[in-house]
């Protein structure tokens, strides 16, 4: 990303005049689009649009290389083109996104299989993922406080009502993943993978166990034991600067949230097994991950640009998980919407602050997150991406609860 910042440059349209073959390629790129209400706009200001529908927005190409790369190789070169300006939106973003994933980019292209299979067979090792976590969350402290809420949440929140504030709607998520974990005081925890440790923090302080909890983002680990060292609770949380596959020991719960993308498919047996290991005979897990519907490959920008081996599972790819491993899911809960409310919230502040993060990263930079933001908020709200919590617990343990009032969900 901090190539990408350096390298990049917004650009001003194209004056060359416009061919018969800038044409044509702008109407199959519309023909792209099918049924979603958004034109293609060329830099002499002619639109295209397919089936004569009436246009609610439009992508404004600013010269001709563009044009083609988007014809091209439009799930890379979207995203990299509206970086450089040389791609912009007219009309509202987060609805032309949502358009898109509903009526063009469901489409599976002709390499969509070949993708996916070189996610499923990706091996994702030790060196790797801390490469990879440096990359994303490694941007920065500064830049991350300009968007999220106080205590640094980057998941999904869990909102009791739609017009929760998105502070109180992250403190209920959290309790919800508590309760889930039928968390009692004097039990003990581990958390694979813990952010700026937002749960790990509130599990020690709320409910009284013992947390510890593996990252290997050195600045949210930094941060983290800041934060237990400020709220005098050190001595029951202990954030470990290390890969989540070196945890030891046994814990009455296991919890993971928003690490499972980066885990990769093709590491989600020994995943399992390792939460197996680390659990005790009575105890419970949670997984807390962005999935799909069916099995689909990562966007081909997502994954250079923003989350490098990062990939989001369907349930049946996520059954490597347990059922190897002699796991037995106890409930399965989907916060689709949720999410995509979360990105309405962090997407409105980014914007809010988006001055401030173009002097800190550059212009760019600020397009490049903007736009992720954005295209994150339409794949929940399209259906496209999902949201689950999983819980799952030994399969011969029968200490589980009745019902789901009585187990506090």
């Amino acid at each position: 990303m901090k190539t990408l910042a350096r390298s990049l440059a917004v650009s001003a349209p194209s004056t060359l005049p416009v061919t018969g073959f800038d044409r044509r390629i702008a109407a199959l790129l519309a023909l792209r689009f099918g049924n979603a209400a958004v034109g293609v706009a060329l830099w002499n200001g002619e639109m295209f649009c397919a089936n004569g529908a009436a246009v609610e927005s439009s992508l404004r190409i600013a010269d001709r290389a563009t044009l083609v790369k988007l014809l091209t190789r439009p799930s890379f070169e979207f995203g990299d083109c509206y970086a450089r300006g040389l791609v912009e939106v007219d009309g509202d973003l987060v609805a032309t996104l949502t358009a898109l994933f509903v009526h063009a980019w469901t489409r599976p292209s002709p390499w969509s299989g070949l993708a996916t299979l070189r996610d499923r067979l990706t091996l994702r090792s030790k060196r790797t993922a801390r490469s990879n976590a440096r990359h994303h969350y490694d941007l920065g402290n500064d830049f991350y406080r300009l968007w999220l809420d106080q205590r640094m949440l980057y998941s999904c929140a869990y909102f009791p009502t739609p017009d929760t504030s998105l502070e109180d709607a992250q403190s209920a998520k959290i309790d919800l993943v508590c309760r889930k974990l039928g968390l009692r005081a004097g039990q003990s925890v581990v958390e694979l993978g813990s952010g700026w440790g937002a749960l790990a923090l509130h599990m020690a302080s709320r409910y009284g166990v013992k947390v510890r909890a593996f990252n290997v983002s050195q600045e949210q680990v930094a941060w983290s034991r800041e934060h237990a060292r400020r709220a005098e609770i050190d001595g029951r949380v202990e954030f470990v600067a290390d890969d989540y596959r070196n945890a030891r020991g046994r814990y009455d719960a296991v919890v993971s949230v928003g690490m499972l993308e980066a885990v990769g498919p093709g590491n989600y047996r020994s995943f399992g097994a390792h939460i197996a290991r680390l659990l005790d005979p009575a105890g419970r897990a949670l997984v807390h991950t962005i999935g799909r519907h069916r099995p689909l490959p990562t966007n081909a920008w997502i994954r250079r640009r923003i989350f490098p081996g990062g990939y989001a599972p369907s349930l049946g790819e996520m059954s490597a998980i347990f059922e190897p491993n002699d796991l037995a899911i106890l409930d399965i809960e989907n916060l689709r919407l949720h999410y995509a409310l979360t990105l309405q919230h962090w997407l409105g502040r980014f914007r809010a602050e988006r001055s401030a993060v173009a002097r800190q990263k550059g212009e760019d930079f600020a397009r490049t997150w903007e736009l992720y933001l954005a295209a994150s908020q339409a794949s929940f709200a399209s259906g496209w991406s999902h949201l689950y919590q999983v819980v799952c617990t030994r399969a011969a343990n029968n200490a589980i609860a009745w019902t789901r009032v009585s187990g506090g969900v």
